[in-house]
């Protein structure tokens, strides 16, 4: 129990406005579902604005599926993320509405169109960085942002940046994603005055070492402003880029 919500409560006991016997249940609630395999986190929405995400790779397709079942009951908008095929497959088979992204490995049920706030834009260095792209762009939307995407701009051809220099001044949140040596979000911190997030991703010939050098250099950029995410982590940049689109 958030002491916010303990407040809200004994409040509406002392207007009137709740019955004892309802801020009891209330109080005692611990806030999530127990499922035995998962606890749903039945707050998440409220705390954070958007639902439990379900981290799909690791699970079974019924594990999935079930999870989905009890997010959609009191969601309209759910995401799931690194899933495969046949977890689509089965999920799909229960809810006809679920799409697919399969490069970025998105499931998404949207039953209400989500908003378009401020703006986030994403930036690829190379096409082999798409799947990451993708699931940044899944997660971003879905969560209520405009989202758009400048692809295939890495610093081997560094005028492919500087001739949209216009898209990058519009967003108000940057997420660059870039494998090999991961010197893109360097670059762009560079040349505008807003919050960029660094995806390294695994991306790379054998010293790239599975994402660990594009995560180093992106942890050592000489550009301020830059906050880094973890390898391949589309998402959990996408969230962290939602937070700020959304600060008033």
């Amino acid at each position: 129990m958030i002491g916010k919500d303990l407040r809200s409560i004994l409040e509406s006991v002392k207007s009137g406005k709740m019955e004892v016997d309802k801020a009891i249940e209330n109080i005692l609630d611990p806030g999530y579902e127990d499922i035995e395999f998962a606890r749903i986190d039945a707050d998440r929405n409220e705390r954070r604005g958007f639902p439990e995400v379900i981290f799909c790779e690791g699970k079974t397709e019924e594990q999935v599926v079930e999870i989905f079942k009890r997010l959609t009951e009191n969601n309209s908008n759910v995401l799931g993320t690194r899933a495969n095929d046949l977890i689509f497959e089965k999920v799909k088979a229960f809810f006809p509405d679920a799409l697919y992204n399969k490069a970025g490995r998105t499931i998404t049920i949207e039953r209400e169109k989500p908003g378009s706030e401020g703006s986030i834009l994403i930036i690829s260095a190379g096409t082999s960085d798409l799947p990451v792209v993708e699931e940044a762009f899944e997660s971003a939307r879905i969560m209520g942002n405009k989202v758009s995407k400048l692809s295939d701009v890495g610093v081997a051809g560094i005028h492919r940046i500087l001739y949209n220099i216009d898209l990058l001044d519009s967003a108000r949140v940057i997420i660059v994603i870039a494998g090999m040596d991961g010197a893109l979000p360097s670059v762009v911190a560079g040349l505008v005055k807003k919050p960029v997030i660094a995806v390294p991703t695994s991306v790379g010939y054998g010293a790239n070492f599975g994402g660990l050098a594009p995560l180093l250099t992106m942890l050592n950029s000489c550009s301020g402003g830059v906050g880094v995410v973890n390898i391949d982590n589309g998402f959990g940049a996408a969230y962290l880029a939602n937070l700020i689109n959304k600060i008033n």
